[in-house]
């Protein structure tokens, strides 16, 4: 699937970011607890993630292919993502402060979020065009939406007191995740 209809599709149902390449779990099973917060933290993850392919897509092209430096890519990515997410807290926090108060520590816990970081180094791996790294990045916040979202529906309607001790809270939602990940594998001939 070359089109960017194809690497959309692929990233949101085939290769998703956490229930096929796991990555970006600790979000995932840390804010699933209700639907706002999960919806909060996707909202964010999205944003970040679309504005931090863009500067990766340029720092990679623009500093590290030009000069040869192409091995101090996942560290010069990390630091990019970091400012990149200050940047926003500190935009968000003088312009929009309701939002910014919204968002609470969702923002500042995106920059160690391996999923972010996980996109730009896919994108450099398979060699996409910034058109076809912008649209890696949409198809993945969208899986990442997707996953995080149907997650904490599942987690919601769960009534731990109905469950042993010993499954409650965390083991259930492994088991849960594991399930989501298996029915998503079913996608995965579809090339």
């Amino acid at each position: 699937m070359d089109s960017t209809f194809g690497i959309i599709f692929s990233a949101v149902f085939i290769s998703n970011i956490i229930l096929a390449q796991f990555l970006g779990l600790c979000s995932f099973l840390g804010v699933s607890k209700n639907f706002k917060n999960a919806f909060g933290m996707s909202a964010a993850v999205s944003f970040v993630m679309l504005l931090a392919t863009i500067l990766c897509y340029g720092v990679y092209h623009g500093l590290l292919v030009p000069y040869h430096l192409e091995y101090l890519q996942t560290l010069v990515f990390i630091l990019a993502i970091a400012a990149l997410v200050q940047l926003v807290e500190m935009f968000m926090k003088k312009s929009m402060p309701a939002l910014h108060k919204a968002m609470g520590v969702y923002l500042p816990l995106i920059t160690t979020n391996c999923a972010i970081l996980g996109i730009a180094l896919i994108n450099v791996t398979k060699n996409y065009s910034l058109i076809d790294s912008i649209a890696n990045s949409i198809g993945t916040s969208l899986g990442y939406t997707m996953a995080i979202l149907l997650f904490s529906c599942i987690r919601e309607r769960l009534d731990e007191d109905q469950m042993p001790p010993c499954m409650r809270v965390l083991p259930i939602a492994l088991i849960t995740a594991s399930f989501m990940s298996i029915a998503l594998m079913g996608m995965s001939g579809i090339h």
